[in-house]
């Protein structure tokens, strides 16, 4: 059974699915196409699989003429038809994984998509989580869902799980370049999964020893993240106080050669990883009687920037004599990093939340989002960044550190301005500029 299913691979001539088509999921069906193999991508919204079929792309990180290409001939076909499935050899499953109200792992959208393999599932067929998630959901959420199809996992269908490792807007590392980490329920599972990427990927392929040690890998990956930018944060707030520029500090720290790596403050973490991962990994260890006490401090403080930039921006204003209920407030970037229009659990939203709620005037101007809704909130951005629209603002708040926004004639034009992410770096003349 392996070797038909590794030569189908080895040959190009497997078929392979992708659950997903978002800012994983296409991405990584695109690479599959582009390596030759026959794509079925799947996803619940139509839009999305209609805009695939013509071509259009959707998502930064994707070539345009790539998906065009790739589509013409034939190699890539999106649909919400999960029976097709059933032509898949294999089957990767990149669907969301957030959390729900209480801070827990919702991980429905997973659970739903292998639930929605059962009756297509057949033998010599290879499943793979890429979706983030806590340690022990390959094999306990996902295999006995899957085994309801009456096959036995490692016998008559292989399991793993690969964590995806997509930076967005990153300009170097993309999907095909970026080394894969992949774990199977079997030897047998990580080789058949493995020998898939290698097919695909221009980056090596590390084999670890179960789907755990996989998931828990990527857990590691962005807790360390989060605890080093908790640190910092922590140390830009006690460097206030202090009077000491924290953004000289890191610059001085980095020019040890060994032994250090920089990490920035800003207004808080987003994305769909940094700031969720954390949580996924103290809520499996209450299972174990064991609570992550570093990790979970560091979640505190950078939970907590949000407020803190509200804080600062109020001191701001009233040391000119203006109170924020009433202030109007211009907010540069929604975006939750530089240069993307990705803005999935932005810090930038969770501030103007502080701000509307303290009876500010908000506006905000990124020229990567034109609209964001979260929850109730719905906003536009201000179309153009006018030497009036500066004028106006009591206060300007960078809260994203786009690249394509002149900072000289933000400076040239606002009042004040609150700069959370030192994006205004090079400006010379700073008499009206605050950094956090």
């Amino acid at each position: 059974m392996q070797s038909t299913l590794k030569e189908k691979l080895l040959t190009k001539t497997a078929r392979l699915g992708v659950i997903g088509l978002g800012y994983v999921g296409l991405p990584l069906a695109v690479e599959k196409a582009k390596a030759g193999f026959k794509v079925i991508g799947f996803d619940v919204q139509s839009k999305k699989v209609a805009m695939v079929n013509r071509g259009e792309n959707y998502i930064g990180d994707v070539v345009n003429e790539d998906l065009v290409e790739i589509v013409a001939s034939g190699n890539l076909v999106a649909t919400t038809d999960y029976s097709e499935a059933a032509s898949c050899d294999c089957v990767c499953i990149a669907v969301p994984t957030p959390l729900d109200v209480y801070q827990q792992p919702d991980i429905s959208y997973v659970k739903a998509s292998a639930e929605g393999l059962i009756p297509y599932m057949h033998k010599d067929m290879l499943v793979v989580l890429e979706s983030t998630t806590y340690p022990g959901t390959t094999e306990e959420l996902l295999k006995p869902i899957l085994e309801k199809s009456g096959l036995k996992c490692g016998e008559n269908f292989y399991l793993a799980f690969s964590p995806e490792r997509v930076d967005p807007g990153n300009l170097i590392y993309k999907t095909k370049n970026t080394p894969k980490v992949v774990g199977g329920i079997t030897p047998k599972c990580t080789d058949i999964a493995a020998t898939m990427y290698e097919m695909i990927l221009s980056a090596p392929v590390h084999r670890v020893s179960s789907p755990a040690v996989a998931e828990m890998e990527k857990i590691l990956e962005n807790t360390y993240r989060n605890v080093n930018i908790g640190l910092v944060n922590e140390l830009a707030m006690l460097c206030n106080k202090m009077g000491i520029s924290i953004w000289e500090v890191i610059d001085a720290a980095k020019t040890k050669p060994y032994g250090f790596q920089a990490f920035y403050p800003g207004p808080g973490l987003g994305g769909h990883c940094i700031p969720l991962d954390p949580y996924y990994l103290s809520w499996k260890a209450r299972e174990y009687g064991f609570h992550t006490s570093m990790i979970e401090a560091s979640m505190m403080v950078n939970d907590g920037m949000p407020e803190y930039v509200l804080g600062r921006a109020m001191k701001i204003l009233n040391r000119h004599k203006k109170a924020m209920n009433g202030a109007k407030v211009l907010v540069l970037g929604v975006a939750y990093k530089q240069d993307i229009d990705d803005y999935r659990e932005s810090p930038a939203i969770r501030v103007i939340e502080h701000l509307l709620k303290e009876g500010a005037d908000v506006s905000y101007f990124d020229p990567w989002v034109e609209k964001f809704q979260e929850g109730d909130l719905v906003m536009h951005s201000i179309k153009e960044l006018t030497d009036t629209v500066l004028k106006n603002a009591d206060l300007v708040v960078i809260t994203t550190a786009h690249t394509n926004i002149d900072y000289d004639f933000v400076q040239k034009y606002a009042s004040f301005i609150f700069d959370t992410k030192n994006a205004m770096k090079e400006i010379t003349n700073r008499d009206n500029i605050e950094v956090l």
